[in-house]
């Protein structure tokens, strides 16, 4: 599943900007870090003491140094699309040992096939332009019997700030995210079993508009998508931003929605994955259902 023209994101600009907001992420990452120790608690329903573990886009390591916490003896991998973030985890728990940090994409992971037990991974598939190609990846590099666990951004996310640009012009500024059931059907085809998805929503509130594009500046959101509007933004265009923004305020505050997506799933072992006569994984429909 691949994204339109529109909303294709330039992973240069992606790079440059969490590279630029590297010093100043784990400040603003307020959702990032709820999310994320959401995510880690629900490892403790997993009955397993996986080996090896990637963290993909593990931004300034506060997962990968929780993880090797809770998998003392494991090997841990930090896969990052930012140097300057990969940098700032090396530096965040150096009593931790040595897990390796790569500087890679989620589209073509820099890791051998069937290397690793674990995909973790936070907030990190909505920059993927491929989604079908991610969970691919995903899948190439489990081993058999390994879990993947991640957690994406779905459609609701910014629909404010979505609505109150739409009121200004007919550029993009924002990512296209994706419904939940359209990623569990992605994780079928990419040959990964016994998907369970859900869905959360959290606001974030704000006293100004200025606040709310300051964090995400901070965070290293920027707009990357090939759609997005050239040059600096003018400051009658920003008025009317926020005029339109404002319809949206409730008890002198303006919200932000984030809709986010949770998601496992399962590498089958050998002895049930098949290959269809296109070459593609088939898991057996009594395995889906297994539990």
């Amino acid at each position: 599943m691949s994204r339109g023209d529109e909303y294709r994101v330039d992973k240069g600009q992606v790079r440059q900007s969490f590279g630029r907001a590297a010093a100043s992420y784990d400040a603003a990452a307020v959702l990032q870090r709820e999310v994320g120790e959401r995510m880690l608690e629900r490892l403790r329903l997993l009955r397993m003491k996986p080996e090896r573990i990637a963290d993909l886009g593990a931004g300034t390591g506060v997962a990968t140094a929780e993880l090797v916490r809770r998998y003392r003896g494991a090997g841990i991998v930090a896969v990052d699309i930012a140097e300057p973030m990969l940098q700032l985890a090396r530096r965040r728990a150096p009593w931790l040992g040595r897990p390796g940090y790569v500087c890679g994409d989620v589209e073509g992971l820099p890791l051998r096939d069937g290397s690793v037990d674990m995909v973790f991974s936070n907030l990190c598939i909505q920059w993927s332009n491929d989604l079908d190609r991610t969970l691919g990846e995903f899948r190439r590099v489990l081993r058999p019997g390994g879990v993947v666990m991640f957690t994406t951004f779905g459609p609701d996310t910014l629909r404010e700030l979505r609505a109150s640009w739409a009121a200004v012009d007919a550029y993009s500024h924002t990512n296209a995210f994706m419904d939940m059931h359209d990623i569990g059907d992605a994780l079928l085809r990419a040959g990964l079993a016994e998907p369970v998805m859900d869905v959360e929503s959290f606001t974030l509130t704000y006293s100004e508009l200025r606040d709310l594009m300051r964090d995400l500046k901070a965070l290293g959101a920027h707009n990357a998508t090939a759609g997005r509007a050239r040059g600096l933004t003018g400051k009658g265009r920003l008025q009317a931003l926020g005029a339109a923004y404002d319809r949206f305020r409730r008890d002198g505050r303006l919200p932000a929605t984030y809709e986010v997506v949770y998601g496992h799933a399962w590498a089958p072992s050998d002895s049930i994955q098949t290959r269809n006569e296109h070459g593609r994984a088939a898991v057996p429909l009594e395995q889906l259902r297994r539990r």
